[in-house]
Formats: structure tokens, sequence, C-alpha cells
């Protein structure tokens, strides 16, 4: 069975509370449900890991290379400034896309630039939670060799 990890950046734990107009009213868990929903339906394994700290998604990063056929990532903030996630995607072997909740392109301007975008397969933004399951169907066709 394919092994996959979901690793969510800082305040993504506080989906749900932080700014439901952009983020919507589900929480972490209701995603984690919905993914493992996802996995049951589509015969795969997906783990999910979420830390408010630079150093533990570097960190959970790394070991997911040797443990599983890819990864989607929402680097929360980290997205528009952390060379240091970025170098460690672009360090590791496994294939990685992207997620956003909301679509960044459309909102601040500092939000704009991803710096982790050009070391993954792909980005997809604005579909809430939605996007999660697009990210994990467009990894899929990666690791299948579709893409």
């Amino acid at each position: 069975m394919m092994r996959l990890l979901v690793i969510n950046g800082p305040n993504l734990n506080r989906l749900g509370k932080r700014d439901p107009a952009v983020y919507g009213r589900d929480t972490l868990n209701d995603l984690e449900q919905r993914l493992a929903e996802y996995a049951k339906e589509h015969h795969l394994l997906i783990d999910t890991f979420q830390s408010n700290h630079e150093g533990a998604i570097i960190d959970k990063l790394h070991e997911a290379d040797a443990q599983y056929e890819g990864i989607v990532i929402n680097p929360g903030a980290f997205t528009h400034y952390s060379y240091a996630i970025r170098d460690a995607i672009d360090s590791i072997v496994i294939p990685v896309v992207e997620v956003h909740i909301s679509n960044i392109h459309a909102r601040e301007s500092f939000r704009h630039l991803s710096v982790t975008a050009p070391v993954t397969k792909g980005q997809i933004v604005g579909f809430g939670l939605d996007g999660y399951e697009l990210a994990v169907k467009g990894l899929l066709n990666v690791i299948r060799g579709k893409k």
C-alpha cells in the first residue's frame, strides 16, 4: 500500500478558529478525518503531521524521505520566507506537492511569493480543504509516472 505524508505548518492547528472567512470553519481534525476517508477509498496510507516549528518540519521532511512515497505540504507562512524548508524539500528524493487553502496569489502581496514552490512538483491553491485531495491526486499521478 502506498504511503503518503501530509505536513501542515504554523497556525494550521488553528483551523476553524483563525479567520474563518479565509480558511473556513473546519478544523485540522476535520481535515485529517477527510484525508483518512480519502485514503481508505483509494487504498492509501496517509499520515499527517502539524508543527508550528520550522526545525520540526525540516526534521519530518528528512525522515519522510525513507518512509514515504510522497509528501503534500502546506508550509503556512513559512511558504514565503523559509529557505531552510525549501532546501529540505530540495534535499529529498520523493516528490512533494505544495497546497494552500486560500489563493495566496489573490491575497496580500507578501503572500504572493512561494520560496518553496520551485522545488515541488506543483502547487494547489484556493480550493479550501478540497485542495488537499487535489494535491494527493496530483502527487499520485507524479509517483505513477503520469505527470
